[in-house]
């Protein structure tokens, strides 16, 4: 399968309004049980099954049985990731009206999302860093300055990249 043909299945299997809401239900990397699931998304306990398979036949999501109930948990970091890009794509300058099923106000605030902060305060804490010079723009990421550096080490916190 070439790239464009790949890029064109994820993106119409993610386009699904129901596989969005189990997508986004799943961002703070904890498994959740398909019931739990079809709540947010608001379909069938068998509709949902019939997504969650397709998701994780895509490689998007991991399943665990626990008992009688399997358990639904985000692939990995990039998938996290990617459901976020495409989240910030279709963001307004204003707050939207409602939350996805499943998203508290408090997530939308702050959240840890896989190996990274997210939320409206993971975006103010690097705004700060970067007015006060501690970190600076780089490619596609940050990179740490001296400044920052000094910062780190007196809080205790070691360089992990």
């Amino acid at each position: 399968m070439d790239v464009k043909q790949n890029l064109a299945e994820i993106a119409a299997l993610i386009g699904e309004p129901t596989r969005v809401v189990m997508l986004w239900s799943l961002l703070g990397g904890q498994a959740r049980p398909a019931s739990e699931l079809a709540f947010y998304a608001n379909v069938s306990a068998q509709n949902a099954s019939a997504h969650l398979a397709r998701l994780v036949e895509a490689g998007m999501l991991e399943v665990e049985a626990r008992g009688r109930h399997r358990y639904y948990r985000l692939a990995g970091a990039e998938v996290a990731h990617a459901v976020e890009a495409l989240a910030a794509l279709g963001a307004s300058s204003k707050e939207a009206a409602d939350l996805p099923p499943g998203q508290t106000p408090d997530l939308k605030y702050a959240r840890a999302c896989y190996d990274h902060l997210a939320g409206r305060v993971a975006v103010e804490i690097c705004a700060a860093l970067e007015d006060k010079s501690y970190i600076k723009p780089a490619a596609a990421n940050f990179e740490i300055t001296t400044k920052g550096e000094n910062l780190f080490r007196d809080l205790g916190i070691e360089k992990v990249r």
